[in-house]
């Protein structure tokens, strides 16, 4: 049995969630409706050959009747031609004994052909049946051949747009770490710059303090050589 042939012995809705777990469904899918579509190619064929038997079938029956009616007519009329004295009526009796015989023997056969195109049409009913059940599934499994195929349109579209969502979603957060390091550069260096004036300044108040030291110094030095020290 193959394996489309399983899945319609499962509900639809197993069928859905066993699809969905396949690694290609849509090709499955596509197997199986060919599976379908060369059992109906096979049914329809094996259909064919029942009707045509049971077609011989009913003419042999037709024809058989026909000769089993002609030999009781023959029967008929040997015993008319006994009771007109034209032939002997032993002879005659025999002759119509044979003639009924065969006529029984047609009507045997007739009734075993009955009993086949009774089978016949058995089996060519059930064929029929399968064969109405198969153009079902298959036409009921080609639109679901459609959806899946839908389904894969959108998943891809759907992908597409997930992947061209990250790329710029990696693109912005790329952005915002080159931002983030060129602000750290930039406070790096204004702090630098800062901590330079600092020192700058620093450096000039000491600077001016050693000069004004030095100021003071030699005016201290000049008064005591006018006071005489």
């Amino acid at each position: 049995m193959n394996i489309f042939k399983r899945l319609l012995k499962i509900g639809q809705a197993e069928i859905h969630a066993l699809v969905e777990k396949m690694e290609d469904p849509i090709a499955l899918t596509e197997q199986g409706i060919r599976d379908m579509k060369q059992d109906l190619a096979e049914s329809t064929e094996s259909y064919a050959k029942v009707r045509a038997l049971i077609i011989r079938s009913e003419n042999r029956v037709v024809d058989k009747t026909n000769e089993a009616d002609s030999y009781e007519e023959k029967a008929k009329k040997i015993l008319g031609i006994a009771q007109a004295g034209e032939i002997d009526k032993n002879k005659a009796e025999q002759l119509v004994i044979e003639a009924l015989q065969i006529k029984k023997d047609l009507l045997s056969e007739i009734a075993n052909l009955q009993h086949e195109i009774s089978n016949h049409k058995i089996s060519a009913e059930e064929i029929n049946n399968s064969l109405s059940v198969l153009k079902f599934n298959i036409a009921k499994w080609e639109k679901e051949l459609s959806t899946l195929r839908a389904k894969q349109k959108v998943s891809a579209t759907n992908k597409t747009a997930n992947q061209q969502m990250a790329q710029i979603e990696a693109n912005s957060t790329i952005q915002m770490l080159e931002r983030m390091k060129a602000k750290a550069e930039e406070d790096q260096a204004l702090a630098k710059a800062y901590n330079e004036l600092a020192e700058q300044q620093i450096n000039e108040k000491i600077d001016h303090s050693l000069e004004r030291d030095k100021t003071i110094m030699a005016e201290l030095e000049t008064l005591k050589k006018k006071i005489g020290l």
